[in-house]
């Protein structure tokens, strides 16, 4: 009959130990997932707000909108809610707001580097949700789950993200 000891040593055996294990070096080794975490919730509260991402949205490709422009171009908002959503987006560095001084007054909004830079971030967070979309609606009440024998027809639907 075996030992407690034996049984503790077996059980030790049965884990892989740390250094052997193999973990492919990422890009941001020095990140925690704490800290990813908290660096993508900072991003997202300069996106945060209704009407930032159609702003944003109408303004990339290097366009220069005046004010009256961009109220045209989104009749659900309010100019009130424009005009605060430029100004944080101002405020954060994503957009660039340049005055004119006319009578009437002129100001032009475009964006500035880092809120280009959030373009190819953008795009591929639409991919995601057009994925997202297509998986969603093939797994759709109609439609048997994936792993089940029956689903093999429906297969083909599902985009699998690599």
């Amino acid at each position: 009959m075996a030992s407690i000891e034996d049984r503790r040593y077996t059980h030790e055996m049965a884990r892989t130990h740390q250094e052997v294990r193999f973990s492919p070096e990422g890009k941001h080794a020095d990140l925690t997932p704490a800290s990813a975490a908290r660096g993508v919730e900072d991003a997202l509260k300069v996106l945060e707000g209704r009407w930032k991402l159609v702003i944003l949205f109408h303004l990339f490709g290097g366009k220069v909108l005046r004010f009256s422009d961009l109220g045209r171009a989104i009749p659900a908002i309010s100019q009130k809610m424009l005009i605060q959503q430029l100004r944080q987006m101002e405020r954060d560095g994503i957009v660039r707001r340049f005055i004119h001084h006319q009578v009437p007054p002129k100001v032009e909004y475009s964006l500035t580097n880092w809120g280009q830079a959030l373009c190819p971030a953008l795009d591929a967070l639409l991919k995601w949700a057009a994925l997202r979309e297509v998986n969603v609606a093939a797994a759709s009440p109609g439609v048997p789950e994936a792993g089940n024998g029956d689903a093999r027809e429906h297969d083909e639907k599902r985009v699998v993200l690599r």
